[in-house]
């Protein structure tokens, strides 16, 4: 997994952009943060779950998910090694992200398509 992959998975999902926050990329839905690439060359992503969310990551792919440092990682902002996730467990990942930002409106228009 590369960080341009990441990137892709991100940008695919509804209603969602690329930004910019302290100098790397971000993704956002309804104009709120779910996702960012830290550092592109430590092929490393974070994803804001909840906390509940992250340790299900954790348990299920423990080489691949950390929380972040401190009060952020403990609210659910949670790392993720591109070089060992699971593609199908980065999109879960992914995907949990932006339903926990996205605008209650949009995420009911969303499941109504599925």
């Amino acid at each position: 997994m590369t960080s341009e992959a990441f990137r892709r998975m991100a940008l695919e999902l509804p209603a969602t952009s690329e930004g910019s926050h302290m100098d790397h990329p971000d993704f956002r839905v309804g104009n709120k943060i779910f996702a960012t690439i830290p550092r592109p060359e430590e092929l490393r992503g974070m994803v804001k779950l909840t906390p509940e969310q992250q340790g299900s990551f954790m348990e299920a792919e423990p080489l691949a998910f950390e929380p972040a440092q401190g009060a952020w990682g403990r609210q659910g902002c949670t790392y993720v090694s591109l070089e060992v996730v699971k593609k199908a467990t980065l999109r879960r990942a992914l995907s949990a992200a932006w339903r926990n930002a996205a605008p209650k409106r949009l995420l009911e228009d969303f499941e109504a398509d599925r």
